[in-house]
């Protein structure tokens, strides 16, 4: 499970996160809120891409502060912009990336980057420029690099906001069916209404933390205040 104890993180002197404690254990849990809210940098500190300024951020008790490399072989991050992730030229060479860096050897690599080009219906595209796909695709791309070295999580950043309808849907069905926890950041409140836990942030503190039913009448009556 992932905990975070007295979490409170700074840029500078703006304060993003404050306060934060927390044990996520469900397979579902969704994070929504304003832009600004501290939902992103939330997310960043689950896997280690930041560290909190205050307290600490544990995953299966490993600490992100001081084992940062352990915990990000454990939690995979698919950021909300596909291109940020895509780093090689074609997809069969971006899906081995990020196995070698796992440490699997050159065969081991060659089946699990045909395995996963099959079950994420890219093998039409196994030497294709990866930076000339369909948004979908790349989307799809950057998500099948994660799992491709199979993490015990996966973070979701904003993970249908560039998509198209049937796009949306394929994701949509992806999350609802990966053995992994999962833990989406999300405006796209319908995405959501399945999950087993979603969190309400604002100003840096989380203000809900319920069923999808409770917590979005929260946000949205927060929204209908304003």
């Amino acid at each position: 499970m992932i905990e975070l104890s007295g979490v409170s993180h700074r840029f500078g002197e703006r304060e993003v996160l404050r306060g934060i404690d927390l044990t996520l254990r469900e397979d579902r849990i969704a994070v929504i809120g304003s832009n600004g809210s501290g939902k992103s940098t939330f997310a960043r500190l689950l896997n280690g891409l930041q560290v909190p300024t205050e307290g600490q951020v544990r995953v299966d008790g490993l600490d992100t502060r001081k084992q940062g490399k352990a915990v990000r072989r454990q939690v995979g991050f698919v950021f909300q912009d596909p291109d940020v992730q895509i780093v090689m030229p074609t997809v069969a060479e971006d899906l081995a990336f990020g196995l070698k860096h796992h440490g699997l050897g050159k065969a081991e690599i060659a089946d699990r980057v045909t395995e996963v080009l099959a079950e994420y219906g890219l093998s039409d595209y196994r030497d294709h420029p990866a930076h000339l796909l369909s948004g979908g695709q790349k989307q799809m791309l950057a998500i099948a690099a994660v799992l491709a070295v199979r993490p015990k999580y996966v973070i979701f950043d904003e993970p249908t906001t560039l998509l198209d309808l049937r796009n949306k849907r394929r994701i949509t069905t992806l999350l609802h069916e990966l053995p992994q926890q999962v833990v989406v950041i999300s405006h796209d409140l319908d995405l959501l209404t399945h999950f087993d836990r979603v969190l309400v942030f604002d100003e840096g503190r989380i203000v809900a933390d319920g069923s999808p039913e409770t917590s979005i009448a929260h946000y949205l009556e927060m929204h209908s205040a304003n």
